[in-house]
């Protein structure tokens, strides 16, 4: 499976997000460099697990929703 791919807006808002959480809970510097390879090795490695409970949860509620659609059917008298 290939990679999960971000946009450019959101990969940088997350590279912040990432540098933010190393200065406040390990009071660590880090580069954008540097966060942008913990991102890439996030995606790679726990991506896909995410993604496919991402796929199974979407199957989950549009199973749901289809066998709702038989309580609409109309009975004949």
């Amino acid at each position: 499976m290939e990679i999960v791919q971000l946009s450019r807006g959101m990969k940088q808002d997350v590279i912040e997000q990432i540098k933010r959480y190393f200065a406040a809970e390990r009071d660590e510097a880090i580069s954008d460099f540097q966060a942008e390879n913990l991102l890439n090795f996030i995606l790679a490695t726990i991506g896909p697990a995410i993604y496919n409970q991402a796929i199974e949860d979407a199957y989950t509620v549009m199973n749901e929703k289809t066998e709702e659609l038989f309580g609409l059917q109309k009975r004949s008298r």
